[in-house]
């Protein structure tokens, strides 16, 4: 039977266009010009007889009738997407982009990322480690690891490491006067800050005590921090699965057993329709399978904004 499809050109200008909510971008991501998009949607519109978009001063949203036809070609696009995808994995080197804070990627992600190597030597793996603004969709980058509450609405968000904040140091500090017994005696030593001075704040109230915790230096992310506490040049507040290896080589030590939550987790985030790609798919159940996790969820969602500092 003969398929009466509409000119798929303009299918395209107008999925993307009601994706992104922007002529502007999806002329960018599908390298026409502005006008070029909106001719396309026009003529979409003629060949089916209804209005598709609601054109705005500087975005275009998708009419009731336009809504309904972008959840049904987009996952077309989905499964044609998947299926190339699968046709050239064996026939082009496979690769995926992860997003992820520098401290997760420092202290965490990259002292284990040969062992996934060790599984898909046909997958490059690259690492954008930066806490910018990251639209999942309209950049290419395929998961994000990112530190927060795990509320990212219209995506698939998926806990990894969710332990406490402990107060570490170099073991060289800790001798003579400088033994940590208890939480009085970090009023002893210098305290190390990443981004914020909150954290100790909360520590010293969570143990009842009012101290000066505004002294000592304000450092940059988690990776400065380690190395600077395992120079010796003070005592910093870390999650303990971000510095597994320098407990383990005895570069740095924790004194003393009091941890802090503050209700926030590393995330896993992602919308579902990367999973289409063999690449991330493995990618994913290795990096849950590292951390621990449990069952994979099958969630359907639509792009959004992430953002995280730590």
């Amino acid at each position: 039977m003969k398929r009466n499809l509409p000119p798929l050109n303009a299918l395209r200008a107008f999925e993307a266009s009601a994706r992104l909510s922007s002529m502007q971008r999806a002329a960018h991501e599908l390298n026409v010009t502005p006008s070029a998009i909106s001719q396309q949607v026009q003529n979409l519109e003629q060949w089916l007889g209804f209005p598709l978009l609601e054109r705005r001063a500087r975005q275009v949203q998708p009419t009731a009738q336009g809504r309904t036809y972008l959840a049904a070609i987009s996952g077309a696009f989905d499964q044609i997407a998947a299926a190339t995808a699968e046709l050239s994995a064996g026939a082009i080197p496979r690769s995926i982009c992860i997003t992820c804070t520098p401290g997760f990627a420092v202290q965490w992600l990259v002292p284990r990322l040969q062992q996934f190597q060790d599984l898909h030597a046909d997958i490059d793996v690259r690492i954008d480690a930066s806490t910018r603004l990251i639209d999942l969709r309209g950049e290419d980058v395929d998961l994000a690891v990112r530190h927060g509450t795990g509320r990212y609405p219209g995506l698939v968000s998926e806990k990894l490491l969710d332990d406490d904040l402990i107060p570490v140091a170099s073991p060289r500090l800790l001798t003579g006067r400088g033994r940590i017994r208890k939480p009085a005696d970090l009023l002893h030593h210098r305290l190390l800050h990443i981004e914020t001075r909150d954290d100790w704040r909360l520590w010293f109230a969570a143990q009842g005590m009012e101290i000066d915790w505004r002294r000592g230096p304000l450092l940059i992310d988690t990776a400065i921090g380690v190395q600077a506490a395992v120079a010796g040049k003070g005592v910093i507040l870390v999650r303990r699965s971000l510095i597994a290896d320098e407990l383990a080589s005895n570069r740095l030590v924790a004194p003393l057993p009091q941890g802090l939550s503050k209700g926030m987790a590393y995330y896993l985030v992602y919308p579902p329709e990367n999973m289409g790609r063999p690449a991330v798919r493995a990618f994913r159940a290795w990096l849950l399978e590292a951390v621990g996790a449990g069952s994979l969820p099958e969630p359907t969602a639509k792009p959004h904004l992430l953002q995280s500092r730590v």
